[in-house]
């Protein structure tokens, strides 16, 4: 254990302000070996300190990088974690609530990147949650890109669980890595595919996976008239814990950026609504001509900060999400970060680019 230096101290109630700071800055300090001190936790929220998910969250970091977690339970507002050398091989997070699968992974995955060989987690909970990417989305979208960093992991979906029940499971194997490359993404280039999946799963008729799909390429057609659009409906049969039902569109371009659009469905919505509130924010997310989408922005800061030699992501507006990842992984490694606004004058788009000097993380264990 490294005890010698002093607890870094992050206020957990600043900007966001919420679970996101806790996964950026655990996930740095398993990597850097920093010992971090997290105080006023998710201080604003309507239920503040820690939720199961991001417990399971942080004792999934702490069982990876063998590391000593105080303060670790329901409701806690200071936590601290003092890491030691990072593990590979298995380790199981559960949630045991529809807490979301995709956020255990956001906290794991670059962790396990700085292991000595192979790691397999397996995640459980909610893979399609409310306020977090669905699984469908970190596959599709999250997983692409993220490999032009030199990520490889993969991902399979053992179970889907639905808010309120939970249940879902997927395994993950992540291969580490010597150290990460920067990325460029600055052009976007032309919409050249859209397609997703509508689906329903458990005791909800095919009838809203239909409606879902067609009201989504009715509500883009509108605005994007020379594409095939095809949103394929889905039946979930036996991979699904519970009932539950949704739809991910994605838009691909010409230069190889991607983009999504999703939605779950709730009780006493109907099935339009959902299709096209997916659609919508699909559009909104292709119409400001950056390069990701407003969900992909922040995801990306932690490799662009691991990253040896400069990254440029050109973005729509940038999100507080997205602020915030920055403002901690400059408390937490030698990373620098720039935003540059962009008007472009044909259009009245404005867009930005988010330019990182990596700090060049290199991996002890290999």
């Amino acid at each position: 254990m490294k005890m010698d230096s002093a607890a870094m101290e992050i206020d957990g109630s600043v900007m966001e302000g919420g679970g996101q700071i806790l996964r950026v800055s655990a996930a740095l300090s398993c990597i850097t070996g920093s010992s971090i001190k997290i105080t006023k936790i998710r201080a604003g929220r309507s239920t503040p300190g820690l939720r199961p998910q991001h417990l399971s969250g942080l004792q999934l970091v702490s069982d990876l990088c063998s590391g000593s977690l105080q303060g670790a339970s329901i409701g806690s507002t200071d936590i601290s974690l003092t890491p030691g050398k990072i593990q590979s091989g298995s380790h199981t997070a559960d949630t045991q609530t529809a807490g979301s699968v995709c956020l255990l992974l956001q906290v794991a995955l670059p962790c396990a990147l700085y292991a000595d060989a192979a790691s397999q987690l397996c995640l459980k909970g909610g893979t399609n949650a409310e306020m977090a990417p669905q699984i469908d989305y970190t596959v599709k979208v999250f997983k692409p890109i993220v490999e032009k960093f030199g990520v490889h992991f993969d991902c399979d979906i053992r179970m889907r669980g639905f808010y309120p029940k939970g249940g879902g499971e997927v395994m993950v194997k992540v291969n580490p890595v010597k150290e990460l490359q920067p990325v460029i993404m600055t052009e976007r280039g032309n919409i050249t595919k859209i397609h997703g999946r509508a689906y329903v799963a458990g005791v909800l008729p095919f009838k809203l996976a239909k409606d879902m799909s067609a009201a989504a390429v009715r509500a883009i057609r509108r605005e994007i008239k020379e594409l095939y659009i095809n949103i394929q409906p889905f039946q979930e049969k036996e991979k699904s814990y519970g009932s539950g039902n949704g739809i991910i569109i994605i838009a691909e371009s010409s230069t190889g950026c991607l983009f999504a659009g999703s939605a779950l469905g709730k009780k006493g919505v109907y099935a339009d609504k959902i299709g096209i509130e997916a659609a919508e924010m699909l559009l909104r997310n292709i119409r400001h001509n950056g390069c990701v989408d407003e969900f992909l922005q922040d995801q990306l800061i932690i490799f662009m900060a691991l990253a040896k030699g400069t990254s440029r992501i050109r973005t729509g507006a940038v999100t507080l999400h997205t602020q915030t990842a920055i403002h901690i992984a400059e408390q937490l490694t030698q990373a620098k970060f720039t935003i540059t606004k962009c008007e472009d004058e044909l259009s009245s788009n404005v867009t930005y680019i988010i330019e990182c000097q990596g700090s060049g993380a290199a991996n002890p264990n290999l």
